[in-house]
């Protein structure tokens, strides 16, 4: 009997334990603040001492690619190499660059009639009779409207060609000087270099030999790169006509309205 009144007393123990108050087990916990998603563990200040030039350079000309983690020159301001090799201090858009020519020997381009020599070194020219030219005819214009096409394989390009550099014909593709012969001698073209009719965004970074092809309905004509150079807005000797038949492009330089990026290639 004393066993059995034992064991009830253990079950009515147990039983009041577990009816205990629900409130006796509840917690709570604060969430963060609407919009904190954890307290940054460092911070980093930028300190800029004195006003910065007017004129520094932010084109295409002064970018570099970092070199490797861990190497010799990684921790050196403005080490690397240059994305585009022919801007570089001594590239061939720079005043120490002598273009080469093989074989050895003074390099030149096809000269216009009576041009006075232009001041930069990058493009010396020749004078001569001009005896090349090849007017644009209305037996020329391709159904499309074009005037031929322009291949340079080494930066990806094939375009269109039209006539005028207006920004009519600039959208459709690269326009064409209407003062320049179409075929014989020197003809010039312009193209846009950002945006989305950025056909001419890589001329700049031709190198000598390079093979640019121009294709009318004359007939199919390479010409090879002799210089790339930086020109002022305002010099027009490269527009000239020329003795010797050659391909001439122009863009503009990306902040520096001033200049224009200007590419002479001869026949090959």
């Amino acid at each position: 009997m004393k066993k059995w009144k034992t064991t009830l007393l253990s079950a009515a123990l147990l039983l009041s334990l577990s009816v205990a108050p629900a409130h006796a087990l509840e917690y709570t916990f604060d969430g963060p603040p609407t919009g904190d998603f954890g307290t940054p563990t460092s911070a980093e200040d930028i300190i800029q001492t004195g006003a910065e030039p007017a004129n520094k350079d932010r084109s295409k000309s002064s970018a570099l690619i970092p070199p490797g983690f861990g190497t010799p020159t990684s921790y050196l301001p403005g080490s690397g190499e240059y994305l585009t090799p022919n801007l570089a201090a001594d590239g061939p858009l720079s005043g120490n660059y002598t273009l080469t020519v093989t074989g050895g020997g003074t390099p030149a381009l096809p000269g216009a009639v009576d041009a006075a020599t232009p001041t930069n070194p990058a493009y010396p020219t020749t004078s001569g009779p001009v005896t090349a030219f090849t007017d644009v005819t209305d037996d020329l214009y391709y159904r499309n409207g074009s005037l031929g096409t322009l291949e340079i394989p080494s930066i990806g390009l094939t375009v269109n060609i039209y006539q005028g550099t207006d920004s009519a014909a600039l959208k459709k593709g690269a326009g064409h000087f209407t003062s320049t012969s179409i075929w014989n001698g020197n003809v010039a073209l312009a193209g846009h270099n950002r945006g989305v009719n950025n056909h001419f965004g890589k001329i700049h970074t031709l190198d000598t030999g390079n093979t640019i092809t121009l294709t009318t309905a004359l007939g199919t004509r390479t010409y090879a790169v002799t210089s790339v150079a930086k020109v002022d807005v305002m010099d027009n000797a490269m527009l000239e006509a020329t003795s010797d038949n050659c391909i001439t492009l122009f863009t503009c330089v990306q902040n520096q309205p001033s200049y224009r990026w200007c590419v002479r290639a001869v026949e090959s």
